[in-house]
């Protein structure tokens, strides 16, 4: 596939009407909190932290519809990039993930507190103080092509212990994040082992799938019955059933493939979790050069669209044994 060629893609899903959230109840546009009086953590379920993934936009607004209160702790309920968000158009779906730049690269000390200007800096300092309050995140995010849903762990070994609790999707990664900014899941004490904050970014499939949608909505009520925060009466009307929950794969990153050309593109149609068997796969060309797998067994995860010289063309995962 070329790295200018882009698919058309089906938009089954429809942005929800957010507007009746604006208000919330913590002093932040779109952030609404609610205490249950009863002690036990604060954990927060984020959507359209990409303006143009609508399924955790679904999600919560499922929730927010249920009226889910928490039978302990405090729940917070979160649209993060409401200015992309609200740029949505289902005839340009591709256009509408930032306005000036991703707020999933922003999220550390050196980037909120310095002197840098845009839409998501001026969002992201805005949530800031509720992200640092919460113990515990689930970050609903989707994916230009990959159908197969991935949960983002993050690098140290908590994330993937809640990932193994929460018990889908059926592929859990590891990874860095990314050399071009950190994303909300790994800022501040969510990625310190020290730490009992945790975070975790799910993938719930293709961008604008229905399947997806779907999956955002029971992604979101099994990480709340994890804390004890629903009910499993609630848990059975919304979350995923048994054959939702699947044996999981956990795979580690160990790096991506950087692009070194304004010509790069594959050599084959990949959607995200091949598995190559043998090291020195041929997965595509950098110019003249073949970029090839560096191990057996390599994991294709996340294999990137339009790309361009210096970003990440597919990043490379070995399968651990959990």
């Amino acid at each position: 596939m070329s790295n200018t060629e882009v698919p058309k893609f089906d938009v089954e899903l429809q942005a929800p009407d957010i507007s009746a959230y604006k208000e919330g109840n913590t002093g932040i546009d779109y952030i609404s909190t609610y205490d249950s009086g009863v002690d036990g953590p604060h954990v927060m379920i984020s959507a359209v932290v990409h303006g143009n993934e609508l399924c955790g936009a679904i999600a919560v607004d499922h929730l927010h519809k249920q009226k889910v209160r928490p039978l302990r702790g405090k729940l917070t309920l979160a649209f993060m990039n409401v200015a992309a968000f609200h740029s949505f158009n289902p005839e340009d779906p591709t256009k509408s993930r930032f306005v000036d730049e991703d707020f999933n690269r922003v999220w550390t000390a050196e980037t909120l507190d310095g002197p840098r200007d845009s839409v998501e800096l001026k969002r992201a300092r805005e949530v800031r103080p509720i992200v640092d309050a919460v113990d515990f995140v689930l970050d609903i995010h989707s994916m230009l092509i990959s159908p197969a849903p991935l949960m983002m762990a993050g690098p140290v070994a908590k994330g993937r212990k809640l990932a193994k609790d929460v018990g889908l999707p059926k592929f859990v990664i590891s990874d860095a994040g990314h050399k071009n900014g950190t994303r909300m899941r790994d800022y501040g004490d969510f990625i310190n082992p020290n730490s009992p904050k945790n975070a975790l970014l799910v993938e719930c499939g293709t961008h604008w799938a229905a399947e997806t949608g779907a999956l955002a909505i029971k992604s979101a009520y099994q990480f709340l019955h994890v804390f004890g925060m629903i009910s499993d009466d609630l848990l059975n009307a919304f979350g995923p059933t048994a054959d939702d929950l699947p044996k999981q794969t956990f795979v580690e990153v160990s790096g991506p493939y950087t692009v070194q050309t304004d010509d790069f593109r594959y050599a084959d149609a990949y959607e995200g979790m091949e598995i190559l068997e043998k090291a020195g796969t041929v997965i595509g060309y950098d110019g003249n050069d073949p970029v090839e797998t560096p191990y057996d067994n390599c994991v294709m995860v996340m294999p990137s669209l339009n790309i361009k010289k210096g970003e990440s063309a597919v990043r490379y995962g070995k399968i651990l044994d959990m």
